[in-house]
């Protein structure tokens, strides 16, 4: 036994030296181009694997507008401005450099092998050691699924490429908000309904991170100054504050009349965001007519601490610290279906 127990202890300390020399003396072909040693790849990828199954979201916090169409379209043109690059889209070749990658990336047509809870958790968190970045934004979880969203609609939706456009490159602002800022998409802001000055300061929040988006981070990035300006004055609306003072129609639902008296000693919603505002209150951005969707997501990350920029932000989040998720529901339904003129 005695012989035994010295032999492991010879091999374990051969072995430990062999880890040491591969290590420190660069043994180990790190080479792209000469790939991974026997066995490597296998252990690797099976680590991968078992990694992501471990700590993937269940079926159960799967969301249920998964599959509606305006959620897909967002994922699909975030897909196309920042993965199809390594991904590539559906029915077109991957560039030359991301097959000249290694471990090369999986074309868009195998990535729908993996659940939507695995495919979150890989988006979200990213992959080291791959090439695969975690989100630009943390705890933007309704961006990710969207993402999730148009990569597990592939398998059985019709025209996928024409979804995402033709070609691989950055979405450019009217494929998301509309020629005119009238985006259309539930889960996509209305900027003809916002300020030059709030999209100005908004785009500028993005670019630096003060506001948490991978999306939109990865839109602003590359815009200077002088871009920002001009975009903000294209999609930008100067009627914007003028309606805001306009009385609102009279409502007794549940959420009109939250709006108008706030919670505990926080101001009523209407006394910065109209309708109804006054001349002396902060110009806030105008939530009538904003979607139901986007407006709930936007107060759901007030509310749990995820949103972030403007010099307001503090007051928005003590104003949605204490809402439910019916008071949120409530409040999108009625800024919703205000009239915008």
């Amino acid at each position: 036994m005695k012989r035994v127990i010295q032999t492991l202890a010879a091999v374990a300390g051969g072995g430990a030296m062999v880890a040491v020399l591969i290590v420190t003396v660069g043994l180990y072909n790190v080479s792209a181009r000469e790939g991974h040693m026997w066995g490597v790849t296998w252990l690797m990828h099976t680590t991968f694997k078992q990694s992501v199954k471990l700590r993937a979201p269940g079926p159960k916090e799967v969301p249920d507008d998964l599959g509606a169409p305006d959620r897909v379209t967002l994922g699909a043109l975030h897909f196309k401005s920042g993965c199809a690059f390594c991904h590539a889209l559906p029915g077109q070749p991957q560039s030359a450099t991301a097959q000249a990658m290694e471990p090369t990336p999986p074309h868009i047509s195998t990535i729908t092998d993996w659940t939507p809870g695995e495919m979150f958790w890989i988006i979200d968190e990213g992959v080291k050691m791959t090439g695969m970045p975690h989100w630009p934004a943390k705890d933007r979880d309704d961006e990710v699924w969207s993402v999730v969203a148009y990569l597990n609609a592939l398998p059985d939706a019709a025209g996928q490429v024409a979804l995402a456009g033709e070609g691989r490159g950055r979405a450019s602002c009217a494929e998301c908000h509309g020629e005119s800022g009238e985006s259309g998409n539930r889960y996509i802001p209305r900027l003809d309904l916002l300020t030059p000055g709030q999209i100005a300061e908004a785009l500028r929040q993005y670019r630096s991170g003060q506001r948490p988006s991978g999306i939109m981070r990865e839109a602003a990035m590359a815009l200077s100054d002088s871009e920002i300006a001009t975009l903000a004055q294209q999609f930008g609306s100067s009627k914007g504050p003028r309606r805001q003072s306009e009385p609102a129609p009279e409502a007794t639902t549940p959420g009109a009349l939250l709006a108008q008296r706030g919670t505990g000693d926080v101001p009523a919603c209407t006394a910065c965001h109209g309708p109804g505002r006054q001349a002396d209150a902060p110009i806030a951005p105008l939530l009538t007519g904003q979607s139901r969707d986007y407006l709930a997501a936007q107060l759901r990350l007030w509310r749990d601490g995820h949103r972030g920029g403007g010099e307001r932000a503090r007051l928005m989040r003590k104003a949605a610290q204490d809402l439910s998720d019916a008071d949120i529901a409530a409040l999108a339904d009625y800024f919703a279906g205000l009239p915008t003129e």
